[in-house]
């Protein structure tokens, strides 16, 4: 689709009156004396979209103008007979027609005599003073430009570069001179206030709403079929309002409900959420290709009970580039240098990475450690950022570190190196399915995530966490604040929201399409968005992703740098 289709010629009577812009997929603005002779008959066409039929249309809000060419307020809006398939127009953030260093090349799109198809006029401004507080003056960019001729009212004036509209034009020059005048977003909102949330505020949600409308034209565009309302519902956080009882028509009226009803300090991170979402649907598997290994260089931090007594833990840790492992230290330390031993050493394991290779720390962890909140961890002792923030961070048992069970891992990630996504396969708190019957569904050749509504000491579910390991899942995630129900105890939900199943509810919808090799690379954004967010379902999610071609054989003859033959 081009952008370029949301540009409308204005017709009463049959007459050409002037131009407009599509906002919404039933709303169009335009100068309230272009629609002046409203009472004949008031026509909308998408001049862009050849063929396609005048919409019939009426005006449902005006901005107060009085009639004369110097009053204020011009400004109509009209609902469309019916929702068009056409992209909405992008507002600019305010103040952004003008450059202190150089002007900045404006665009304009009217329907002058003689062009019933419309044509181009190119525009600056060189001030951007507001004239009696209502327009800001136009003028021509090339002196033998296009002059604004009536035809060019209601017109958009939007930025060369972006696409994105900066005004209205509302008056062309006296006859002879080649500039005129627009009435700037900022003004439009005030005689519409419909308008506010369309007009971005900050560069940051500049660069979301712009993704977001991007996303939704290209959804539109390949005849994308999902649930408005489930998508919105997992994209809004506790502050925002719920979804109309009615639901929504279509994805441009979601999209528009997230981008014109949300405000305050958390509507910023429903845009995002609700962009991400739309992405994720979008995305198209590539072509399968031979099965190579992914490209991490991983960082292992290998923890063990050391045999002489629970405080104090064995520790080694190494670095693997250009397939080869280097080792990079190895000690028994007391649990209270823990944290600190591993912040340096991984510090030190940096150095044998290949420059710019994708970092990757893994964690190979004694079963009944696997719950250590190792991604929580601080990255360095003047640095409380956690290590689960900063990098993408997996754990694995070290247990599975055998050699057949990495025989039968490698196998299962050749599959997985064409699929499109991780599918979740949900054990849920409440009634799991027996373990055998587990371990049959992730043995099968499309098995990849094993999510789990509760932590792996749960009791009810310590089987299947268990099968899940030994099948073995190539990857298994959960929270570990998940559901705390006991195992005699009924769950479900059904006597209150389940934490669990909420978490698998978001796991479903953040990670199934998110292709198996990419998992640490997004699980890593989830935790940057659960640190910055209170109550966040990711805050305490674990990921235990295996894949043994990113290692070499741990069993190897390579001497450790600390071991007692080294």
């Amino acid at each position: 689709m081009n952008s370029a289709e949301w540009h409308a010629r204005i017709e009463c009577g049959g007459q050409v009156a002037g131009a407009g812009f599509l906002v919404t997929p039933t709303t169009v603005l335009t100068c309230a004396h272009v629609v002046q002779r409203e009472s004949a008959g008031l026509t909308v066409t998408f001049t862009e979209r050849p063929g396609s039929p005048a919409v019939p249309a009426r005006v449902v809000a005006r901005g107060g103008w009085a009639g004369g060419d110097t009053d204020p307020g011009d400004l109509a809006v009209l609902e469309l007979a019916r929702e068009v398939p056409i992209a909405p127009a992008a507002l600019a953030p305010v103040d952004t027609a003008h450059s202190p260093t150089a002007p900045r090349k404006l665009v304009v799109y009217g329907f002058p005599v003689g062009f019933d198809e419309g044509t181009l006029a190119e525009y600056r401004i060189t001030s951007p003073q507001l004239i009696n507080r209502e327009w800001i003056q136009l003028e021509a960019w090339q002196p033998a430009g296009q002059a604004l001729a009536p035809g060019f009212s209601g017109s958009a004036v939007t930025l060369v570069e972006t696409g994105e509209v900066v005004g209205m034009v509302t008056a062309e020059g006296a006859p002879g001179v080649r500039n005129g005048r627009m009435m700037p977003t900022e003004v439009m909102v005030r005689y519409w206030p419909g308008l506010e949330g369309l007009v971005p505020t900050s560069d940051h949600a500049t660069a979301d709403r712009a993704r977001l409308r991007g996303l939704v034209e290209r959804a539109v565009g390949a005849g994308l079929e999902c649930d408005p309302v489930r998508l919105y519902t997992a994209s809004a956080d506790r502050f925002d309002p719920l979804p109309p009882e009615e639901g929504f028509a279509s994805l441009w009226s979601a999209a528009l409900f997230v981008l014109c009803e949300l405000d305050g300090p958390g509507a910023a991170g429903t845009v995002t959420r609700f962009a991400d979402q739309l992405e994720s649907l979008l995305r198209v598997p590539a072509p399968a290709a031979e099965p190579e290994a992914p490209e991490w260089a991983p960082i292992l931090v290998e923890l063990a009970h050391s045999g002489a007594g629970d405080d104090l833990v064995r520790v080694e840790v190494s670095a693997y580039s250009g397939g080869h492992r280097h080792p990079v230290d190895s000690d028994t330390v007391p649990q209270s240098r823990l944290r600190a031993y591993v912040q340096d050493r991984i510090e030190a394991a940096f150095r044998c990475l290949t420059p710019g290779a994708d970092e990757l720390i893994a964690f190979a962890l004694p079963r009944d450690w696997l719950d250590w909140p190792v991604d929580r961890w601080e990255c360095a002792p003047d640095d409380a950022t956690p290590l689960g923030c900063l990098y993408p961070l997996v754990v694995t048992d070290h247990a599975r570190r055998k050699t057949s069970t990495r025989h039968v891992l490698t196998r299962a990630w050749m599959r997985l190196d064409s699929s499109p996504g991780a599918p979740v396969h949900r054990v849920e708190c409440a009634g799991p399915e027996e373990p055998g019957r587990l371990r049959l569904r992730l043995r099968r050749p499309g098995a990849c995530l094993a999510g789990f509504a509760t932590a792996p000491a749960s009791p009810r579910t310590r089987p299947h966490f268990d099968t899940s390991l030994t099948a073995p899942a190539p990857v298994i995630v959960w929270s570990r604040n998940g559901c705390g129900v006991g195992q005699d105890e009924d769950c479900g939900g059904t006597a209150g929201p389940c934490t669990g199943k909420m978490f698998l509810d978001e796991l479903d919808a953040h990670l199934a399409r998110v292709p198996p090799a990419e998992l640490p690379r997004h699980v890593l954004a989830l935790r940057e968005e659960a640190d910055a967010e209170d109550g966040h379902w990711a805050r305490d999610i674990q990921l235990l992703w295996d894949d043994p071609r990113c290692f070499t054989d741990p069993h190897d003859t390579t001497a450790h740098v600390r071991s007692p033959v080294a």
